[in-house]
């Protein structure tokens, strides 16, 4: 079954390939409006650099892993530290738990496999598989990706474990005026979905939401005419905490295109 989106109005929150995303939209006979709810995001080599040297110099206990992208940088960093084999090494003396396939992949082609990784791509995942180790009085490297994971660490530290971050990248927030623009397009319903692509999206919007006084009446945009879509499983978590509870996305394949096809199969199965 071809699934079209014919007569559906799309916004697009996330920058990166937002016109090939628009693109897929039209192609499927909807309409696409570009509405960036993220800044830039950029590798913050210096800071990244001196968690590194700390991390090799004192390899942790645990290392809890949550991108495979992030991972990727920090090896890129250390390249060209001259240091991939001390990163390595530091790895390989530690526990290390990995949030998502991306991770595990990552992990796999450089010869090491986790200890401990989620069971369904998602933070809560990660959480159930760590709940089985003791991590009191342990340091734990937790490796971010300019995001952070307030449930994971606060979750953490109720463990007694002692956590230091490390963020390779770093998020600039985007414009207010773009932000402005994408919350009235939902309060106004004058969209039939917002597309997210990434959970610091969908935090900056609900900040704004919030420091305008409009969450609530987002949130309930969002339970009535205004669908709610996310790449994958981490990022409808994001939404799920901002108390936004119909999300649709595909199950498996976290990619944008198949976020607009889940997309346009629920409309079609919901016959809206």
């Amino acid at each position: 079954m071809a699934y079209r989106l014919t007569g559906k109005t799309i916004a697009l929150t996330g920058p990166r390939k937002a016109e090939d995303m628009a693109k897929i939209v039209e192609k499927m006979g909807g309409t696409a409006l570009i509405r960036p709810a993220q800044g830039t995001v950029f590798l913050d080599d210096v800071e990244t650099r001196k968690s590194l040297e700390e991390w090799m110099a004192s390899p942790p206990a645990w290392t809890i892993l949550t991108t495979g992208m992030g991972l990727d940088a920090l090896f890129g960093v250390a390249a060209g530290m001259n240091a991939e084999h001390d990163l390595l090494q530091a790895l390989r003396q530690s526990h290390v738990a990995a949030r998502g396939y991306k991770t595990v992949n990552s992990l796999r082609k450089r010869g090491l496999e986790p200890l401990v990784r989620d069971d369904d791509g998602s933070t809560s995942g990660l959480i159930r598989g760590l709940a089985e180790h003791h991590l009191q009085g342990k340091e734990a490297v937790l490796q971010l990706h300019g995001d952070p994971a307030p449930k994971l660490e606060a979750w953490l530290q109720e463990q007694g474990a002692l956590v230091r971050r490390v963020l390779p990248y770093r998020h600039i927030p985007p414009e207010a005026e773009q932000l402005e623009r994408l919350l009235d397009d939902i309060l106004q319903q004058a969209i039939d979905a917002a597309a997210f692509t990434s959970a610091p999206q969908i935090r900056n919007l609900a900040e704004y939401a919030r420091s305008k006084g409009k969450l609530e009446d987002m949130v309930l945009a969002f339970q009535g005419p205004v669908v709610a879509a996310a790449v994958g499983k981490i990022t409808a978590q994001a939404l799920l905490e901002e108390g936004i509870t119909r999300v649709v996305y595909p199950p498996e394949d976290e990619r944008m295109g198949s976020m607009i096809v889940e997309l346009a199969r629920y409309f079609q199965s919901a016959n809206i």
